[in-house]
């Protein structure tokens, strides 16, 4: 199956399947490998309420490597890089252990479990990853919550 089929039975998919919590879709109807998407903030998180954009490119060789995802939306997070803008993301799925198997309703369950769950021996955000680490009592929830206050917000853009 070439990348173009794949990924037009994914987008089928994806919207019989209507996931709670995620859009996706082609960014505009003339080209089907650029992709926007959001994932809504999980609850009881310091990202609830909030609605976080994502930019997709899928490869030529799609499913065989992995699509290119990109925050749009600054993320308080270790493994998300918002400090240059670029909103690149630390998952090891969008690296060496992606796989064919993996669908974008997949992938996007993989970011949102990423929000809650932050790696912290593979980071990218080094500030946000030590404050994590050092205050090891307090969940990544506490500490972006406080953090979020103090830089007045700005993390919900």
């Amino acid at each position: 199956m070439n990348a173009l089929k794949r990924i037009q039975k994914e987008l089928a998919e994806f919207n019989k399947e209507e996931p709670e919590g995620f859009t996706a879709g082609p960014e505009d109807d003339s080209d089907m490998f650029k992709w926007e998407a959001s994932i809504q903030g999980p609850e009881e998180t310091p990202f609830e309420g909030g609605t976080f954009n994502l930019k997709i490119e899928f490869p030529k060789d799609y499913p065989f490597k992995p699509p290119k995802v990109n925050f749009t939306t600054k993320v308080y997070h270790p493994n998300i890089k918002f400090s240059d803008g670029s909103g690149s993301i630390c998952l090891d799925i969008l690296k060496d252990a992606w796989s064919p198997d993996i669908s974008i309703s997949k992938l996007l369950l993989a970011i949102q479990n990423l929000l809650i769950n932050p790696n912290l021996d593979h980071f990218l955000e080094e500030d946000i990853a030590k404050l994590v680490k050092e205050n090891k009592k307090n969940s990544i929830t506490t500490i972006a919550r406080s953090e979020e206050r103090r830089v007045g917000k700005e993390c919900r853009s």
